[in-house]
């Protein structure tokens, strides 16, 4: 886990609950899968398409690189890493069909 204290990650970053290490082969997200407005999964950078759930459990275990670990309720999802750059924010990403 990067320790969110010591790298100059901004006070954005306190929001997210861990912030997992990628492995030198993680992954991207370059797209999201949405259904009814919601995210429900997440399109890799090898093009494999991933439900929410999968998705936090490779970012936990360093496959996605850029990413955090929020939660909302019970409910456990990705975001991304505040680095004063919008164009790399899962939000400004493509919606893909799965």
């Amino acid at each position: 886990m990067i320790d969110k204290e010591n790298t100059g990650i901004s006070f954005a970053a306190n929001t997210l609950d861990d912030i997992p290490t990628p492995s030198k082969n993680a992954k991207n997200i370059t797209g999201l899968v949405k259904k009814g407005g919601k995210i429900v999964g997440y399109q890799l950078s090898d093009n494999r398409i991933v439900d929410k759930e999968e998705g936090v459990a490779l970012a936990k275990a360093g496959e996605i690189a850029g990413v955090g670990i929020a939660h909302r309720k019970d409910t456990e999802y990705l975001k991304s890493i505040p680095d004063g750059t919008d164009d790399n924010n899962l939000s400004h990403l493509p919606t893909v069909k799965a």
